[in-house]
């Protein structure tokens, strides 16, 4: 017999029993469609695109494999050789958000404090809202540096959680270890969370200190300089015992199959990632120098992207851009006329500096023509 039709006639009166910190807050939706056939600067994505080496393995994937749950402990052992850690010192996660909503499971109970320092990656605050904790949230100054003295004083506080993002995102600053570890001995009762999601970029991480400090949590992906982004593979770096604990918030299978294949290939080529960064590397120097020659300012940044403050001229640009299908991120939370602009391929950065460039151009020229007319129209006046 056919199951009833669900009409508006005899749907149930039915209401559910949705969280109270879900219905104050807003789905948070990324702009990830339509973005194809478009020059993709705002997503810091890895444009050059993975290695062929990872296509080719993932197309050598048997039908039984595919059907079957993946296994981790070999897949472990040799990511955990990639960032010099031993096996139970590393976490697999899908993808690097996820890599931080495990902190909420383990760490944040309704109503405690999570301590972040905006503007930031906006996934902390996201994830703390759901969690129904406190966020409280400090600032980074006007040249985009850390609020060291201020983070230390909330410390004593003693939030749940700490996440810095080390190099930031967006401002591309970086946290000195010196101060890392000045919130390290000051945060005793504190998870502390280094997001180093654009590590290669800088060669700068704290995942060798955390047989020092067991509150010592690291953050990494496999979307940035590996360019693997479309798989979601992430993973948490800590001491084994405290590690023990985000275990027990992790599904027994969190880790997709063809995300663990192409992680290996992918790290296997370690000279490749060198190359790939080193090219982000000089073509960042050579945007901030073209940028700036043309009045914008940019904050230095030791990631896949920069941080640009075009004030004034920044609708114009950010029209022309838009009209060029150029993505880029406005950031009116750094400041009115910030943008972040990851750092492509160097003929997607020429287009980017190229459609700047004629942007300011036509913005002047209409400034001058303007400033002219309005001389003329004042001399009629005073004749």
């Amino acid at each position: 017999m056919d199951e009833p039709s669900i009409t508006q006639e005899n749907r149930m009166n039915a209401q559910l029993p949705v969280r109270q910190a879900i219905r104050d807050r807003r789905t948070y939706e990324a702009p990830a469609e339509g973005r194809a056939n478009k020059i993709r600067l705002d997503f810091n994505e890895n444009t050059a695109g993975c290695s062929p080496a990872v296509l080719q393995a993932l197309g050598r994937l048997s039908p039984k494999q595919a059907a079957m749950y993946p296994e981790y402990q070999k897949p472990t052992q040799r990511l955990a050789k990639y960032f010099g850690v031993k096996p139970d010192e590393l976490l697999l996660t899908n993808g690097g958000d996820d890599a931080l909503r495990v902190f909420f499971d383990t760490f944040v109970d309704a109503g405690s404090t999570v301590l972040i320092c905006e503007p930031t990656f906006p996934m902390y605050r996201y994830y703390a809202e759901i969690a129904a904790a406190k966020v409280e949230a400090l600032r980074y100054g006007a040249e985009m540096n850390f609020p060291l003295d201020q983070t230390l004083n909330a410390l004593q506080q003693k939030p749940r959680v700490l996440f810095v993002a080390n190099p930031n995102n967006p401002t591309g600053t970086l946290v000195t270890r010196t101060a890392i570890r000045a919130i390290l001995e000051a945060a005793t009762e504190t998870a502390v969370v280094i997001d180093e999601a654009y590590a290669e970029f800088c060669g700068e991480s704290m995942k060798e200190q955390i047989a020092k400090y067991p509150h010592l949590f690291v953050a990494r992906t496999f979307s940035k300089a590996t360019g693997l982004a479309g798989l979601r593979l992430g993973a948490v770096i800590a001491n084994a015992s405290s590690l023990a604990f985000l275990r027990r918030a992790m599904p027994p299978f969190p880790v997709n199959l063809a995300a663990l294949l192409a992680a290996e290939v992918a790290t296997r080529n370690r000279r490749a990632i060198r190359r790939y960064v080193q090219d982000v590397q000089q073509t960042r120097a050579w945007v901030e120098n073209r940028l700036g020659a043309l009045g914008a300012k940019t904050f230095p940044s030791a990631g896949n992207f920069v941080l640009v403050d075009f004030g004034d001229q920044a609708r114009a640009v950010f029209r022309a851009l838009e009209a060029s299908g150029i993505l880029i991120r406005e950031r009116p939370d750094c400041g009115p006329g910030f943008a972040r602009i990851t750092i492509g391929t160097r003929k997607e950065m020429e287009a980017v500096v190229r459609t700047v460039r004629n942007a300011v151009g036509r913005r002047e020229n209409r400034t001058i023509r303007a400033g002219k007319n309005a001389k003329k129209r004042l001399t009629f006046i005073e004749l």
